[in-house]
């Protein structure tokens, strides 16, 4: 397969791909088809790797209004609806719903996924359903998994033990909740418990740290701080970490140089924060999302994700990263020009890197051959256009291939 003159991550050198058996074999400023070879001619438009969410919630999709509406737009409420809706999971319908979604999240060029799965179930349920999920989307998504206790892990009767089989059965990586946590003390032992089994089974740790406006919630420090001793380093993950947009600036100016020697990863949701964050405020109210632009400022990996996508915490949700990414850069206010042309990493290379698999990830000879052919000349009018995805390629098979909507204005 040959792709002519495209640019490549807003380069404004035209250049030739060159696909062979799944992989990217040549990048030039011109390359002549072989014989018989696929031939895209796609002068000018966009190319960029493929879109990553690193951070959903697939056990729960689908279900907003089941068994009723989160009519005070609360994250408790949404917990408390779910713990309800929980009890009628079934291994079809996780898997029914997980699939639908999937194949929207395909459709808008998505081929790397992270979803977070609810393990307070003594069954488990939800969890094994999308173990199979995970293998049967391999040929065009890579789909991890973490084991995350949604009501607590000291909190919850045998947290810890679900949490133990979770690993047994294959997750990728493991979840905490230590702003839910019933203590500042559980809090703690719920982190130092997910690190040694992390260790012991050689996972990934991805936490939801500090999701609340409560200045005093302060699990990332407890999280960092054991990132940089046992060496897990950029294997970790903090996923929310909404309350450091309540934290006094004297304490994160302390807190950054932490952040920065633990080199772990971040993960906003700007959809779902903005939506629920604050809910606690009259006036000032507050965005209720992390410190994105500082943190990115200093060299922290920083990266979007959709969160929820139509459940209790959220009723809507299409699949959509640019939907993600549009909202975070209003609320976050990274608005020049240059910052939104290079502002596609947050939902490309930087969940890469929060996902850890950069190895085979990128635009680049010798890479597998997946990347995005947007109908666009630049990221800065993709995004402000919601350009389509033309093409989405996956190891050198198309895996989406969109006609762009023919509009006729009628007017005077």
């Amino acid at each position: 397969m040959l792709i002519k003159q495209v640019s490549i991550e807003n380069n404004a050198e035209l250049q030739d791909i060159r696909v062979t058996e799944g992989s990217i074999a040549e990048i030039a400023t011109h390359l002549a088809p072989l014989q018989d070879e696929k031939v895209i001619d796609a002068t000018g438009k966009l190319v960029i790797p493929p879109f990553v969410d690193p951070h959903v919630h697939l056990d729960s999709t689908q279900t907003a209004g089941d068994p009723e509406w989160n009519e005070t737009g609360t994250l408790f409420d949404g917990i408390r609806i779910w713990s309800e809706r929980k009890q009628t999971l079934t291994h079809d319908d996780v898997k029914k719903r997980a699939l639908q979604t999937l194949k929207i999240q395909a459709a808008h060029g998505l081929q790397f996924v992270r979803s977070h799965v609810d393990v307070t179930d003594p069954e488990l349920v939800a969890l094994k359903a999308l173990l199979e999920v995970r293998e049967e989307v391999k040929p065009w998504m890579e789909l991890q998994l973490v084991a995350f206790p949604q009501e607590g892990i000291l909190s919850f009767p045998h947290g810890k033990e679900l949490m133990e089989t979770a690993a047994q059965l294959g997750v990728d990586a493991l979840g905490a909740i230590p702003h839910f946590e019933f203590t500042r003390e559980y809090a703690v032992e719920s982190l130092h418990f997910v690190t040694e089994l992390a260790k012991k089974y050689h996972l990934m740790i991805d936490a939801h740290t500090d999701e609340i406006d409560d200045p005093a919630s302060r699990g990332l420090e407890t999280l960092a701080t054991l990132a940089l001793e046992t060496g897990l380093k950029e294997k970790v993950t903090a996923s929310h970490t909404t309350a450091m947009g309540s934290y006094n600036d004297a304490y994160v100016y302390k807190l950054m140089r932490l952040l920065q020697l633990a080199d772990i990863n971040f993960v906003s949701n700007p959809l779902i924060n903005m939506y629920l964050g604050g809910r606690f405020d009259t006036y000032p109210k507050r965005r209720g999302l992390t410190r994105v632009k500082e943190l990115d400022a200093n060299g922290i990996n920083v990266a979007f994700g959709e969160d929820d996508i139509k459940d209790p915490w959220y009723p809507m949700g299409n699949g959509n990263m640019l939907d993600s990414l549009h909202m975070g850069l209003h609320a976050t206010q990274i608005m020049g020009y240059s910052e939104i042309m290079q502002s596609y990493r947050f939902v490309t290379h930087n969940g890469a890197r929060t996902m850890n698999v950069q190895d085979h990830y990128g635009i680049a000879v010798g890479k597998p051959a997946s990347f995005l052919i947007m109908n666009s000349d630049n990221f800065y009018n993709a995004l402000n256009e919601r350009a389509e995805v033309l093409y989405s390629i996956h190891n050198g098979h198309i895996l989406v291939e969109t006609k762009p909507a023919e509009i006729q204005l009628h007017v005077d």
